[in-house]
């Protein structure tokens, strides 16, 4: 058996995934109708929306398997899947080396023809597949393959439904909910994997004085602005979100006290070089929380946290 290495944007991919807030959630129809249709038009016993995520392969939605929710990723057929454009079609799973000996194929439900779609999240990150499987060898016309890329788009398009609702309109940045989310993964697997994090919750300074001197079309503008600054200062695998009003927040995962202290010195340059051509400058005032499982049970204490903190911060430079 050959394990699917790893893509070259895996960090990025499975930061699409999480925004996609699908994982370890109920069935739905707006994905079974897709898995079912797919069964009758192939003749399949065994339909899937799978997604691939860090360890493990979990199936939003899944007909033929009523009983299995997630795989480990190690055997995953989709894990292969995902790390090319077009369908992964596996006419005889025994013939090939990458699984003939798979626990899928030797074992129930004894997998033998697969035909898997990658299905790209909204930024085209690879996320996972819908697929069909066989319990016999058999093979797919180009017919069957534009089908299959039919009803793969039809799966996308939902998942672009899904995002719009975490999105923040004016930044482009995750909302309140979609941060919430985010960071629940990001911080179960800090815990589960001892890794180090970080949230840092901002906060504009003098933002009503814009709004009031220069319209709410300015005040819109900087808040885009500081959301363009902090995407670019922070990794692709870091949350950043825009929580209300003038307030975000950005967290960092397997980031050392040492790797933020970098990035908000990033941040001060690019502040600096923004406010030196701009019409008014950037000001704002930040707290930093680390993460500590045994103070913070969930993301909310510690964007708690890092919200005193900020706000003390802003007091002392009043002062």
């Amino acid at each position: 058996m050959k394990i699917a290495e790893l893509p070259a944007d895996e960090a990025a991919r499975l930061l699409a995934l999480q925004s996609l807030h699908l994982l370890d959630s109920e069935r739905e129809e707006r994905f079974d109708r897709f898995t079912r249709l797919a069964r009758r038009l192939f003749n399949v016993p065994i339909a899937l929306v799978s997604l691939i995520d860090a360890d493990r392969q979990w199936f939003k939605s899944a007909q033929g398997l009523d009983e299995l929710v997630e795989t480990p990723r190690d055997i995953s057929f989709c894990s292969h899947a995902i790390l090319q454009p077009k369908a992964l079609v596996i006419a005889d799973a025994r013939l090939d080396e990458r699984f003939v000996d798979n626990p899928l194929v030797t074992g129930p439900p004894h997998i033998r023809f697969y035909a898997g779609r990658p299905l790209k999240a909204p930024s085209g990150h690879r996320v996972g597949t819908l697929c069909i499987l066989d319990t016999r060898p058999r093979q797919l016309e180009a017919e069957d393959l534009t089908l299959l890329d039919d009803l793969a788009d039809m799966v996308e398009h939902e998942l672009d439904i899904l995002l719009l609702a975490t999105v923040d309109e004016l930044t482009g940045l995750s909302n309140r909910r979609g941060f919430e989310a985010l960071s629940r993964h990001a911080l179960g697997l800090c815990r589960r994997l001892g890794r180090p994090g970080v949230l840092l919750f901002f906060d504009l300074d003098g933002f009503k004085s814009i709004n009031d001197e220069r319209g709410h079309a300015e005040g819109d503008r900087a808040l885009q602005a500081f959301a363009r600054i902090l995407r670019s200062t922070f990794r692709e695998s870091d949350v950043v979100a825009r929580l209300g009003g003038d307030e975000f927040a950005v967290l960092l995962t397997n980031a050392t006290p040492q790797d933020c202290d970098r990035a908000l010195q990033r941040l001060t340059t690019a502040i600096y070089e923004h406010n030196a051509v701009a019409a008014y400058p950037l000001r704002y005032s930040v707290g930093r929380a680390d993460f500590d499982p045994a103070r913070h049970p969930d993301a909310a204490t510690l964007l708690a946290e890092a919200d005193q903190l900020m706000y003390r911060h802003k007091q002392s430079r009043r002062r």
